[in-house]
């Protein structure tokens, strides 16, 4: 949040609403509510009035645009404090370094009288060489050695007239490299033609382990053309050693760039010398720097929206909602660790059942899992999608178990990291990390936001290269994306975890942890009012958060929407005015037809307040989440071995990318739909076609079994070869970006496929 109040008169204001193109007074009221410790949720649901109906995304983007210039600000003040301390701000530099608009700038500008290191211009300084310098930056012509000859002086370390001329030069070429005007034509040109070039580092040639990175052995690629997830790739191959990246403009155009905008005029050879030098020497390795960072943001940026789209879909994924459920998280030697849950999510019961082993571990095996569907009332039966998972769902389905209990294959990305977690430890402190992580997958088939948020969003497994990315911008923009879905759905007081309270607009993991703590005292919550009583949660708190708590069954029926305490005197005149109660207005829609919103509008209170509380008096706390829908993968269809060309699966999308999307068809391998498959008119963008957990239709279109890759297609008439190489059209393991720790390649034991597991099944029953 901006650390200054913004007011009217703020420059920041106009640029910005410029930036947006919206209204200044947008910016103004955002930056206002923001100063006054207001979340993006809030402002966005219940300040409307206020910013216009701005959204969240537009306010997330005034805020991190006011943080943005506060830094300008920042270092504006401090270059300046330099120079007036070093009784260098002469001139009109002082009104060039206010008038700078952006932090290149600014820096172009403070170059010149940076304190820096000894370099060959200083040196060449102290030697008493700056009078020739300047000679030669202002005479086209003359007998500049004889002019040299005098500067030789065994005291002053110049040998001879070379010596002088080459330390005459090395300050030119430093001013020229400093002059913003030269930098800022240079940075053109590499802004406008410079390229990405890759190759191979020679040792590792033949190394297996760059053979990922094959596609860059030799590559060159225009910087302003390159999608992100290429140079992120390649930047990835380059911090492990394989390879070698360079960005490069053309060498003779940017020195008549720099040449000029740093002459006025005609200049001698010595002069030209000069500014190759500082070209090539510091002005080009200067602008590589750049624009390896520039392109880097760049890129990180790219991959964080990608990352951040895939995490929201995943986050507000459809619930089943509270059902007594049996989860398994599968496994052939340890046993499949089983665990029943009632309603609420709570640990019942917890087992292993073996699906392989002796005769009577099989026989035990049916027994139980029969058993405990029928003594602990089981609606559900979730399965962590990790090593046999298709074989353990095999296995379920044939128990002949009641028609209506849906068998579910749960996504378990992360879930090994939350079973180890201390959050984990500190909910099941009696349970190992086995028990831990079946319950999380149960967790996730009932509410996959209520789990996942106790899970470090970049290890849910929705993203490419999120460690190679920049942390603090990636925490920044997941947490918002956490933020942005937690309080989206709403969350209910007295069920809900202290991680999931702690992402409710205005509270934090203290005042979370103490409304557990009052509940865990004084027992479930009857009022949001009563909210007031928790510790350390005060007013503002209150104000921010209030509206997206729900408390269910409350003696006032508003306690369970999301109209906000602060309305609901309002709500009460409304249901007075039409001569009812306010349960009257939740149930009869006729009573809600009768109200005049225009009736209500005054101060504050205006049509998109009034539209939203109508909205929720119509469908208190809804859950804007899709009804939950299962789905089937294919019967027969258990490992990559399996697939042949042309078939036609079912199955859902795992993780979707600049180049398309990977697709779980429960082979253990997910495969790619390249963007050039995913629909019969041309794509620009895989998130426009595909989102994170949707069910799909898809054919095989490649099976490379030697590379692990399969390709997909969802178009009516799929071509025969899937498109993308190298990193482009590899799917991760499952266990990339935490998917699992689990190994999921299937070892020799696991090879025989379906035969195998059949006969094991009958030989048990018998």
């Amino acid at each position: 949040m901006a650390t200054f109040m913004t007011t009217r008169k703020s420059p920041f204001i106009a640029r910005i609403a410029a930036e947006l193109n919206i209204n200044p007074s947008q910016v103004e009221a955002v930056a206002e509510l923001l100063d006054d410790g207001g979340t993006v949720p809030f402002i966005a649901r219940y300040r409307k009035e206020a910013t216009g109906s701005l959204d969240e995304v537009a306010i997330t983007q005034i805020r991190d645009r006011l943080d943005q210039l506060a830094e300008l600000e920042k270092r504006r003040s401090a270059i300046l404090k330099s120079l007036k301390e070093r009784q260098l701000l002469v001139g009109d530099l002082e009104r060039k370094i206010l008038a700078a608009d952006s932090l290149t700038v600014l820096e172009d500008l403070y170059a010149p009288h940076r304190p820096k290191r000894r370099t060959r211009a200083t040196i060449a300084k102290e030697k008493g060489l700056e009078p020739l310098a300047d000679m030669l930056l202002n005479s086209a012509s003359g007998n500049f050695e004889q002019e040299a000859l005098k500067f030789v002086s065994a005291g002053k370390e110049v040998a001879n007239v070379e010596q002088a001329l080459a330390g005459a030069r090395d300050i030119i070429a430093e001013k020229v490299a400093e002059n913003p005007e030269s930098r800022s034509a240079v940075r053109e040109v590499y802004e406008e033609s410079s390229k990405v070039a890759a190759k191979v580092v020679a040792s590792k040639k033949n190394d297996p382990e760059a053979a990922k990175y094959r596609d860059y052995f030799e590559f060159n690629e225009p910087l302003d053309k390159i999608p992100s997830h290429r140079l992120l790739a390649i930047r990835r191959g380059e911090s492990e050693g394989f390879l070698k990246l360079g960005i490069t403009a053309d060498e003779e155009v940017g020195i008549r760039a720099a040449r000029g905008k740093f002459l006025s005029g005609q200049a001698c050879d010595q002069v030209h010398q000069a500014i190759e030098e500082g070209c090539k020497r510091l002005l080009f390795p200067s602008m590589e720097t750049e624009m390896r960072n520039a392109s880097r943001k760049r890129a990180d940026e790219e991959a964080i929206h990608v990352f951040s789209k895939n995490l929201r879909e995943l986050l507000l994924a459809s619930p089943l909602g509270q059902k007594r459920t049996l989860a398994l998280d599968p496994g052939f030697r340890t046993g499949c660790k089983t665990v029943c849950l009632d309603a609420q999510g709570q640990l019942v019961h917890n087992d292993v059942v073996y699906l392989v082993g002796t005769d009577r571990q099989l026989k035990d095996a049916i027994a139980t899992i029969r058993d405990l569907v029928k003594t602990y009332k089981i609606e559900a039966i979730a399965i962590g999608n990790g090593t046999a998972s298709r074989e353990t769902e095999k296995f379920v389905k044939s128990l002949g178990l009641d028609k209506s209990i849906p068998i579910v294959m749960v996504n378990e990305s992360g879930a090994s990291i939350y079973s180890a977690s201390e959050v984990a430890r500190n909910e099941f402190p009696d349970h190992d990390v086995t028990v831990r992580g079946a319950v999380s997958i149960g967790r996730r088939l009932m509410d996959p936001l209520a789990e996942l948020v106790k899970i470090d969003p970049k290890s849910i497994g929705v993203g490419q290269y999120q460690h190679d990315v920049d942390q603090s911008l990636l925490k920044s923009a997941l947490d918002d994306t956490v933020e942005s879905c937690v309080n989206a759905v709403g969350v209910e007081v007295n069920t809900a975890s202290a991680e999931l309270l702690s992402h409710v607009a205005g509270l934090n993991k203290t005042i979370a942890e103490n409304i557990v703590a009052y509940r865990n005292e004084h027992g479930p919550f009857t009022s949001r009012a009563q909210l007031k009583k928790v510790p350390r949660l005060g007013a503002k708190a209150y104000e921010q958060a209030a509206g997206f708590l729900r408390i269910r069954n409350a003696k006032n029926p508003l306690d369970s929407s999301g109209v906000h305490p602060e309305r609901y005197p309002l709500v009460q005149e409304m249901a007075k005015n039409v001569g009812c109660k306010i349960e009257d207005l939740l149930t009869a829609e006729q009573l809600r037809n009768r109200i005049n919103l225009r009736d209500y509008v005054r101060g504050d209170v205006g049509l998109p307040t009034l539209q939203d509380i109508v909205a929720e008096l119509a469908r208190p706390g809804r859950d804007p989440r899709d009804k939950f829908e299962t789905v089937e993968f294919a019967d027969g269809i258990e490992k990559p071995s399996d697939l042949k060309e042309g078939m036609k699966l079912t199955g859902v999308v795992t993780n979707v990318t600049a180049f398309g999307a990977f697709v779980d068809v429960g082979v253990h391998q997910d495969g790619l739909v390249h963007i050039s498959q995913l629909a019969d008119q041309y794509v620009s963008d895989p998130a426009d076609v595909v989102k994170v957990g949707q069910k799909v239709e898809v054919t095989v279109v490649e099976v490379d079994l030697a590379r692990n890759r399969v390709g997909l297609s969802m178009k009516s008439n799929p071509d025969q070869q899937s498109r993308g190489g190298g990193e482009r059209g590899r799917a991760p393991q499952r266990n990339t970006n935490h998917r699992s720790t689990k190994p999921q390649r299937q070892d020799p034991q696991q090879s025989g496929g379906n035969d195998w597991f059949s006969a094991a099944i009958e030989k048990g029953r018998k």
